[in-house]
């Protein structure tokens, strides 16, 4: 169907197949191929993340994440619920254990409460207790609207949409070049090799490799739902933190430290090309400058665990280092400008009869359903069918 398509979308991941599913919704009966490089779908980041879908606390109101996020969670638990996805509304707590937390924390909750966040509160440490009995701090923020989910489940029924509504998922399908697609309309969603296949954005992926923990029981019954530190507002990354996952496993972490390979996940993997790019990336260079002191402790937690088990003893002192091993790795694609800027919103670009999803951070799994519905809003306006 490629040739003669009504769309190609690049990348089968989950903001890939939502756009197909949501373009097949707006025009029924539209020749649609997804294509997708590997032999399975959710090799990376759609199926290498924590399964949280957020509520939409972190985001500047106004923004588009902010409007993505609400709409896409609303939509995500629908959609599950349709097609007898599981999922569990475990609710969260953002944890501050310092005076100097409690301003951030503050920010927090005025940007929930201005996002529609529903039933978002501030907690004292009694009030605490009673939802994380384990967790210590000064104060928190209780979210009771953040779920988990497994997203592989999630992406698999929406494939399974796309092809019911008669639209085609071809997997080992390699796009090296998007003019060489003859589809009347092609969507990149490309993920970690998005700046490669968007040649002239000026953007180029900066990736960064999250290595979770796995707690283990004992410990594992010291965490309820989800547990989350007050974040550090100019880094788009969270510190370590808890989830109680679909199946019951609680995951700590993931951190984040620069990669040389995009889509390999052992420790220690070199991809020589993705090593050169990420070296010679200007914009690595002012960030590392930047941020210097706050990459070098998300270094020391990866490389010693110990350090990792200390930091997480912040929020639950009873943890036992026993009960902590390494787990599973995801690598998160950052779009990185070159003055250093991590770029922090989700980012579309057109060209002609192409759009680029040049940048979709998280909470892109989370809002996927409404980027979708957004990508689709875009391509119809540019032809004058919306």
């Amino acid at each position: 169907m490629i040739g003669n398509a009504d769309l190609a979308v690049v990348g089968g991941g989950l903001v890939g197949m939502a756009t197909a599913r949501a373009f097949l919704e707006r025009r029924p009966g539209a020749g649609v191929s997804v294509l997708e490089k590997e032999p399975e779908l959710g090799r990376h980041q759609s199926g290498r993340n924590s399964g949280v879908v957020h509520a939409g606390v972190y985001y500047e109101a106004g923004s588009l994440k902010a409007a993505l996020c609400r709409e896409g969670r609303d939509a995500l638990l629908a959609f599950a619920d349709e097609r007898g996805v599981p999922y569990a509304v475990r609710g969260k707590v953002i944890v501050a254990t310092s005076e100097a937390e409690l301003p951030r924390l503050g920010e927090l909750r005025r940007r929930a409460q201005a996002n529609g966040v529903r039933g978002v509160r501030t907690i004292n440490e009694a009030e605490l207790a009673e939802i994380e009995p384990h967790v210590r701090g000064l104060l928190a923020l209780h979210v009771p609207e953040t779920a988990v989910i497994d997203f592989r489940a999630v992406l698999a029924a929406l494939a399974d949409d796309v092809r019911e509504r008669g639209g085609e998922v071809l997997l080992r399908e390699e796009v090296r070049r998007v003019e060489d697609l003859s589809a009347q309309r092609v969507v990149v969603c490309a993920g970690l090799q998005a700046d490669r296949l968007s040649r002239g954005s000026g953007y180029r992926i900066a990736p960064f490799r999250g290595d979770f923990l796995l707690v283990a029981p004992p410990s594992a019954e010291l965490v309820r739902g989800l547990v989350y530190p007050v974040p550090n507002p100019a880094f788009p990354f969270l510190g370590v933190h808890f989830t109680r996952r679909i199946d019951g496993a609680v995951w700590a972490g993931p951190n984040a430290v620069p990669s040389f390979a995009r889509e390999r996940y052992r420790r220690v993997s070199v991809d020589p090309r993705d090593a050169f790019d990420l070296l010679t990336s200007p914009g690595l260079w002012r960030l590392a400058h930047r941020y210097w002191r706050t990459g070098a402790g998300e270094v020391v937690r990866d490389i010693f665990l110990s350090a990792a088990v200390r930091e997480m003893r912040r929020y639950l002192p009873d943890l036992d280092r026993r009960d902590v091993s390494f787990g599973p790795a995801g690598i998160r694609a950052q779009v990185l400008a070159r003055d250093g800027t991590l770029v922090d919103d989700f980012l579309l670009e057109r060209r002609g009869r192409v759009l680029h999803v040049v940048n979709a951070p998280s909470p892109a799994a989370t809002a996927c359903l409404a980027i979708g519905s957004r990508v689709v809003d875009e391509l119809l306006r540019e032809s004058g069918d919306l």
